[in-house]
């Protein structure tokens, strides 16, 4: 996260209408990480700025950037939900309802893959190009309006005075690519690492989080009990995470037994994992895991949402799957026997990963929320 101080300054002027100091814009951004967490991986044709994630801010929560100006990308990644929306799929601008629920946006810029279970999609300027203007199914639904699309921006601030500033060696900035990369910078930033774990292993709060928390997290990284962290490891309770120092770690997904279809696909289309990627049998069933961090506010479960709460969540890991045994799920998905009481440890260890600050931070908040757009 850059400095707060040098965010607000950008923002400050853009919503005065006054022109951006090219030499503020472009000064060196500095990450304000949570303690414990590496430097992202950020591409090289794309280095952060705070012109850029100020942009990039004010684009993700903009309804214009849908064809009928009722959604934004803040609509289906809401900042008090994680940056989920609560609903089991996805509703696109034109009310289509997607196949796949939102996944949050916390962490993002370590994600090795993005959405569910698409194995090369692997950059957040590549992903941003999706909702703008993927027709299967519709989200923004701004394919083929590219240059609407532009036009609409060019004639609308402060945007003409941030896209100038953020891209001062474009001669001509107003670009489809020059959007993706703006939302891109923006998402970066959204990290989430202050919760009451996080106090109570980073910040010497011993009461950060309760005795119960505590035996839930010794359940969590036992492997013979619970067995959690076998998936979902790590600093972001995520598998392998993409920094700056491993750009090309490991592209993980896994099966954890939702579905035992009979006949050839075990999973219902059109959710069959990478398997619509890749097209192998073995891959049916598996999806990218998710971080754990804030899961308690990131309701209903799973790529589906067909599991409603982080109870329901537990039980079903701690059945080895549902739907009888499917051959294919991960080695890790397999019975646990927790008593009731271990399950309420484990989810209040869960719940201890909420972080409060990401929620309410000013930083990934709607900046058009003080003044109407034109």
């Amino acid at each position: 996260m850059p400095r707060l101080p040098q965010l607000c300054r950008i923002a400050a002027c853009a919503m005065l209408g006054v022109a951006l100091v090219a030499g503020t814009a472009q000064e060196p951004f500095v990450w304000d990480l949570p303690p414990g967490f590496p430097e992202p991986w950020v591409p090289a044709d794309n280095p952060m700025t705070a012109a850029k994630v100020e942009l990039g801010r004010r684009l993700f929560y903009d309804p214009r950037l849908s064809a009928n100006r009722t959604q934004s990308c803040g609509s289906c990644h809401r900042q008090e939900l994680a940056f989920t929306d609560g609903r089991a799929r996805g509703l696109g601008s034109t009310g289509e309802e997607h196949p796949r629920g939102s996944m949050s946006l916390a962490n993002v810029a370590y994600a090795p893959t993005l959405t569910w279970a698409h194995p090369t999609l692997d950059s957040l300027e590549l992903q941003a190009r999706v909702p703008l203007f993927g027709v299967d199914p519709v989200e923004l639904g701004q394919a083929g309006r590219e240059e609407a699309l532009l036009e609409i921006l060019r004639r609308s601030e402060p945007y003409p005075e941030l896209l100038g500033v953020a891209f001062p060696s474009d001669a001509g900035p107003f670009s489809v690519e020059r959007i993706l990369d703006a939302l891109a910078c923006f998402e970066r930033t959204i990290l989430s690492g202050r919760s009451p774990y996080d106090r109570y292993h980073f910040g010497s709060d011993a009461s950060a989080i309760s005795p119960a928390a505590q035996r839930g997290e010794i359940l969590f990284f036992s492997g013979e009990k619970a067995g959690c962290f076998q998936c979902h490891g790590g600093f972001n309770f995520s598998g392998p995470v993409r920094t700056a120092a491993q750009p090309d770690p490991p592209r993980l997904f896994h099966n954890t037994g939702l579905y035992n279809l009979p006949g050839t696909l075990s999973y219902p289309p059109p959710n069959t994992g990478i398997h619509a990627h890749t097209g192998r049998p073995e891959d049916v069933g598996k999806f990218r895991t998710p971080t754990l961090r804030n899961i308690a506010v990131t309701a209903p479960y799973m790529h589906d949402g067909s599991v409603a709460t982080l109870e329901q969540a537990i039980e079903h890991y701690a059945a080895g799957g549902r739907h009888g045994d499917n051959p294919l799920k991960s080695r890790a998905i397999r019975r646990r026997e927790l008593s009731p009481d271990e399950k309420r440890d484990l989810l209040e260890f869960l719940r201890s990963l909420t972080d409060q600050t990401l929620l309410t931070d000013p930083r990934w908040s709607d900046p058009w929320t003080a003044r109407p757009k034109k």
